[in-house]
This record gives structure tokens, sequence and C-alpha cells, in this order.
């Protein structure tokens, strides 16, 4: 339970008071439960009163500056004493993709950034490489205060995933890579679905997000068709350049050199019908990481969406080992 006690005040002060405590309680704070209690005539104490599982389940959503860069990032606080989640989304996609993960996590605070031309977040002045986006992220967590995560990728996320566990080994506790590969040495998927994923047209064009979903992501997406309709209600996604961006950022990028120097505790999961990234690219990951183990989920690529319950309980259950 949070909560901030105000000097008792007259009637006439009341409205500056409460103003005032609002401003001082934490930005994710705002918006919930406010007790007023009156005492004394025309005299009351105000209690600003927030439930602890509110903090734990608010997205703060905020801009940060890092090396000239805006970033649109997501926070979800945590407990204290535990780093919270990095997370890297995948190509074209806004954070608010993740939300349902998000608010599946019941012990992690988390913190997610839209990739330079993607969402909320606006065009970079240049193209730029896996590392460069490691270096934002790192510029980021130092920004907020923390010394460690524990980071996570999905997809194309997953290469800069294990570009920042690399790059910032020290900074990485744990590593979680869902439904990725090494990079571009990989077990790819079947043609007619990499061509789709080419254009960005999905993240515009909600038809053909609804005529090509069950294609391209298979697993649940095959059943539901209402998952696709909840899917592309929350897509912002990138603009053509943004996109483009992250298709060149993984040109001849491929991790297989130096997996096998990977220090973290890595948990790997996949889904056993994925038509992007085929499930043996998981075993690969699974077999070069030193300290790695997979996981499949029966599902297709976007499991992390579809089943967002039963991959945050996977996911924390390996962070608290």
């Amino acid at each position: 339970m949070y909560s901030r006690k105000l000097p008792e005040c007259t009637t006439e002060a009341a409205t500056v008071r409460i103003a005032a405590t609002l401003a001082r309680l934490p930005a994710a704070t705002h918006g919930f439960l406010i007790d007023i209690r009156v005492r004394k005539g025309q005299r009351f104490q105000m209690d600003a009163i927030v439930d602890s599982e509110m903090l734990l389940t608010s997205i703060d959503v905020q801009m940060i500056e890092v090396d000239g860069q805006q970033l649109q990032v997501a926070i979800k606080r945590g407990p204290k004493g535990r780093p919270p989640l990095l997370m890297f989304n995948g190509i074209g996609a806004n954070w608010q993709l993740a939300k349902p993960f998000l608010n599946a996590l019941k012990q992690t605070g988390t913190i997610i950034f839209d990739i330079p031309g993607v969402g909320g977040s606006p065009l970079p002045a240049f193209p730029y490489r896996p590392s460069t986006i490691a270096r934002l992220a790192m510029g980021l967590v130092e920004r907020l205060g923390h010394e460690q995560v524990d980071v996570a990728g999905v997809s194309w996320g997953g290469t800069l995933a294990q570009q920042f566990a690399h790059q910032y080994d020290k900074a990485c506790r744990k590593l979680v890579l869902a439904a990725t590969s090494p990079g571009t040495i990989m077990v790819p998927g079947r043609p007619s679905v990499l061509w789709k994923l080419a254009t960005p047209r999905r993240y515009f064009d909600k038809g053909f997000m609804n005529n090509i979903a069950s294609s391209i992501y298979g697993g649940d997406f095959r059943k539901d068709p209402q998952l696709i309709v909840k899917y592309a209600q929350a897509m912002s996604g990138a603009n053509g350049l943004g996109y483009v961006y992250q298709l060149l950022a993984m040109t001849g990028w491929t991790s297989l050199l130096w997996l096998w120097s990977l220090k973290q505790p890595t948990l790997i999961m996949a889904g056993t019908d994925d038509p992007i990234v085929p499930l043996v690219n998981g075993r690969v990951l699974a077999r070069l990481i030193p300290n790695a183990r997979l996981e499949t989920i029966d599902d297709g690529h976007l499991f992390m969406v579809t089943r967002p319950d039963e991959t945050a309980a996977i996911i924390e259950a390996f962070l608290a080992e």
C-alpha cells in the first residue's frame, strides 16, 4: 500500500493541497484511489492511497532522450531488489503489442521502448546496426538508474537481446530469447512467408493483416480469428523508412561466431508451429549457448501475445531461479 498524508487544512486550501500531493506521487499512481476524510468540522485530512497491486500493474509511458535520440519508453515498476526486465520487441512492433505480456507479469518490473522509427520513437538521422540499438538501450538503463537488468528479446528483437548480452555482459544478469534465431545464418521459414514480411503493409492495412496472419504467425492464429482482430487493434508499427532501417540493421549480422562466449543463464522459447522462425533455430541457440535451455510452446510465432499468462509464468519462474 502506498500512502501519503497531508497536514490538516481548511476547505479553502483543499484543492491546492490535493493537487500538490498528486504531483508528488509516483506517475504510475495517478488516477487511482484518493480517500478524503472529513475531520473536526471544516478541517480535514487527505490520504492518497494506492494499492501495491495497482503499482505493479500500471505502465508509465514517457519520452526519454538518449544520445540525442528520442525514445518512447514504457516502464512497469516491480518489486525492489530485483532487476527489471529490458525487452526488445519484434520488427515493426510498437510497445503496445507487448502489453498483454507485461500485464501478465506478476513480480517483474519491465522496460520496453519503441525502436527509432517505430511507434512513438521518431526516425533516426541515419540507419543503424544492432550494436547501435544495444548502446541506446544501455544508455536508457543507466538513465533510469539501473546497473543490471534481465534481458528479453522477441523475434527480430531477440537478435538485439543477444547483441546486448554480448556487448554489455556485466549489465545483463539473465537472458530470454523468444521465437528468434542467430541472425542471417539461420534455418529460414518458407519463402512465401518471408516475402510477406518484407513489407510493413500488415501494420497499416488491417484487412491485409487479417488475410495473412494465420499463414505467417501460425499457432493459435490459425484457430481463432478474434486473435487477429485484437492484435491488429494494438498496432501502430513502423513507418516505411523505419521498417527498412530495421531490415537493413540485420544485413550480414550473426551471433554464431560468439554465442559460445555468452555467460548468462539463458532461456530459449520457441513455438512448435512457427512459420517465420522454425523450431530448429531454437534448438541451435540452446545447443551453442553454454548455459541455456529450451522451452517449447504449443503455438506459433507470437505465443507471447496469444498466451501471455503461460509465457509470463515460465519466464518469471526462470528469472526467480
